[in-house]
């Protein structure tokens, strides 16, 4: 039974709380990145700017040492794009979608993919020990089909090693294996995994329906309805009658609640599809911010919860383009942020 019906306001707000987005906070990245599910990262500046947003007093630096120090990990697992995780969370999410990537690329493909294994092996025999470059790791993809090579990172449980994929060097150019990068580890039973996911994706995009957790995981729905009957959870519905799921503790702000001026990167997964019922992207901007026309996507700004414009670092500045008229109070604290994203790109 639902327990009440939540505004399309209400879940804004919940969803800028758990994205950690209505007020800065001081925990650790591995910490922060636990909480809002990873980081969308296909351009390396990305997770910097995602987490200047999100920690109170965040530097580049503080990244950097992380990506060293091994606590946090990039790697393409969730809908086959590069994410920044908390190393801890690697291998619990790569086995919570690995059986379902692989059924996708299989229909994609139309291939049964026999020689599946065989590639795997060659892949990491050919990385044990060592790492290789973007070139190299192409190179032994010559014999393997599209569907193979679709999942190969999934895997092969390839790493993008740093400091490749840093502010400083953005090019996703130095590959290695997890298993020497992170060491040996048991694999989580693709059932615990697949739980465990569900209730991260709640716990940081949440209420959410069950086609918003599908998209976001990867999971197709008739597997997911499994999960979800092994998982004690909350039901509301939207304005619309539509039921929405969620973990028990997770924020629900008032719908009155202040949300301050942020910036974002390209691709923040809060605008993705999954996250629609939040209205955090009118679907009238939605078609400019993901133009086929400028497939890099742009970095956009919210005010009160909403993009409501683009920006750029140019010459020093951050130019912001507004998509609709934005009220002096909110323009100033705009120019002011603006002001310490650019001091944070100097």
């Amino acid at each position: 039974m639902s327990e009440r019906v939540l505004t399309q306001r209400e879940l804004n707000r919940a969803l800028l709380a758990r994205q950690l987005l209505l007020e800065r906070v001081e925990l650790p990245i591995p910490s922060v990145l636990e909480r809002i599910c990873g980081i969308q990262n296909q351009y390396a500046p990305n997770a910097y700017i995602r987490l200047w947003s999100t920690i109170e007093g965040f530097e580049r630096a503080d990244l950097d040492r992380a990506y060293a120090d091994k606590s946090v990990v990039q790697a393409t697992v969730l809908r086959g794009t590069i994410h920044t995780f908390a190393a801890t969370d690697y291998r619990l999410f790569a086995a919570a979608v690995r059986g379902p990537i692989r059924a996708w690329a299989r229909r994609a493909y139309r291939v049964d993919d026999p020689d599946r294994d065989a590639v795997v092996a060659r892949v990491r025999k050919a990385l044990g020990g060592r790492t290789v470059s973007r070139a190299e790791l192409m190179e032994l993809r010559r014999d393997a089909s599209p569907s193979v090579w679709g999942t190969i990172d999934l895997d092969a449980e390839v790493l993008r090693i740093p400091p490749s994929g840093t502010w400083d060097k953005r090019r996703a150019h130095t590959f290695g294996l997890a298993s020497d990068w992170l060491g040996e580890s048991d694999q989580p039973a693709e059932d615990v995994a697949q739980d465990e996911l569900v209730r991260r994706y709640l716990g940081a995009f949440g209420p959410a329906g069950v086609n918003d957790i599908a998209a976001f995981t990867g999971i197709p729905v008739t597997q997911l309805r499994s999960v979800l009957t092994r998982l004690t959870l909350r039901r509301f519905v939207d304005e619309g009658g539509k039921e929405l799921l969620d973990v028990e503790g997770a924020p629900l702000p008032p719908a009155d609640t202040p949300a301050p001026v942020r910036f974002l990167p390209t691709w923040d997964a809060m605008l993705l599809v999954h996250a629609r019922r939040t209205g955090i992207l009118d679907e009238a901007y939605r078609k400019i911010i993901f133009s086929t026309k400028v497939p890099p996507s742009f970095p956009t700004f919210l005010v009160d919860g909403r993009v409501v414009g683009t920006w750029k670092h140019v010459g020093g500045r951050i130019v912001a383009e507004e998509l609709e008229p934005i009220q002096k109070a909110a323009r100033r604290e705009l120019n002011a942020e603006a002001e310490r994203l650019a001091a944070f790109h100097a």
